[in-house]
This record gives structure tokens, sequence and C-alpha cells, in this order.
């Protein structure tokens, strides 16, 4: 199993129990591939350094994991459909 991380930047004019529930989205995505989340940090509203699709807020959640080396391709193509999910990017974290 490998150490990973998934920066996901969620639409800041949803409601807020739809930017909660992309955000249970991406854990049971996470959990649902065989990983384990270890940590989620939320950083709030931020201003984006660029406008996507006319937003120029958005929500930040970055969760750190643990899952085996086929997941997070698995994890960026479900996040791929997903309407609120303005942005992702999962890294692997050194140990």
């Amino acid at each position: 199993m490998s150490n990973y991380e998934l920066c996901l930047v969620v639409n800041a004019k949803v409601e807020d129990d739809v930017r909660n529930a992309s955000l249970e989205d991406a854990k049971k995505l996470i959990t649902r591939f065989g990983g384990e989340i270890k940590n989620i940090d939320e950083w709030g509203k931020r201003r984006l350094a660029y406008e996507i699709d006319k937003n120029v807020e958005g929500y930040y959640y970055f969760i750190q994991f643990d899952a085996e080396t086929t997941a997070p391709a698995e994890i960026e193509d479900r996040l791929r459909t997903r309407d609120n999910v303005l942005r992702f990017l999962c890294t692997t974290i050194e140990a």
C-alpha cells in the first residue's frame, strides 16, 4: 500500500449539504477502491488562482489515504464526471 493525498476543489456556489455530499462521495470512492482514509484537512473557501467555469472561489479539501497503486486512477476517473467538483489532483506522499 502507498500513501496518497487527494486535493479536491468543490464549487463554492452550491449549498452546504451538496458540498458535504461531494466530500462524502470522494470518501466513499476511496474506501470503495480499497483505500483507508488517514486524515481530512478542510481549508474552506479560497479564491482560485484563475477562473474555472465562471467560478472565482472554491472549497478546498485535502484527503490523505493509503491505497493500492491502481486506486488513484480509478478515483480520478470517477471524480472527473462529478458536476460540483471543479478540480482534483491525487499525488503520492513520500514516507
